[in-house]
């Protein structure tokens, strides 16, 4: 094979392990204990966060100050006051720089930490490994850690599903 052709044939290789997906960790199972950067500038432990709340959602985005990611927020945004009715916190994560997390939630006046994982160790510990950004995901955590929901991730409608499925459990 020609160096050329080898040194393609790696490349492509690379990239394509690059995009290689790891497991989101499943509903059952314990969650994540894993620390980040908040768009303050302080670091949270989601393990404690989970200990202080009856429920806590943490919901993963690819890119701040983007109409997707804007409209999944803004949903829960909007529902924050329904959300904690059921006590429920919300984190949420992207592998955005703190300056850029802090310019997401100024502009959309969102109540909740947003989590700069610039070194991806949140979005790897929740089995989102090799894509460079976080995917739009969303895990519903109890309060002894334990995963009780998770969902692929909706923009304008991810409020309305968590709470659904809050409703639901209530029952």
């Amino acid at each position: 094979m020609k160096p050329s052709r080898f040194l393609a044939l790696l490349a492509l290789l690379a990239f394509a392990l690059g995009f290689a997906r790891a497991e989101p960790v499943a509903v059952g199972a314990k969650a994540p204990v894993v620390s980040g950067v908040t768009d303050a500038g302080a670091t949270l432990n989601l393990g404690d966060v989970y200990a202080k709340n009856d429920y806590t959602l943490v919901w993963f985005y690819p890119r701040a100050l983007t109409g997707g990611c804007t409209k999944q927020g803004c949903s829960l945004r909007d529902a924050s006051a329904d959300l904690k009715g059921f006590g429920v916190a919300v984190v949420g994560v992207s592998t955005d720089t703190v300056e850029k997390q802090k310019e997401f939630k100024d502009a959309n006046n969102f109540p909740f930490p947003l989590i700069a994982d610039t070194e991806k160790a949140v979005v790897k510990a929740f089995g989102q490994a090799g894509t460079g950004m976080a995917s739009r995901e969303a895990y519903l955590i109890d309060r002894s850690g334990q995963v009780v929901y998770y969902d692929k991730g909706q923009t304008d409608q991810q409020a309305e599903k968590v709470l659904a499925y809050l409703r639901a459990a209530k029952k």
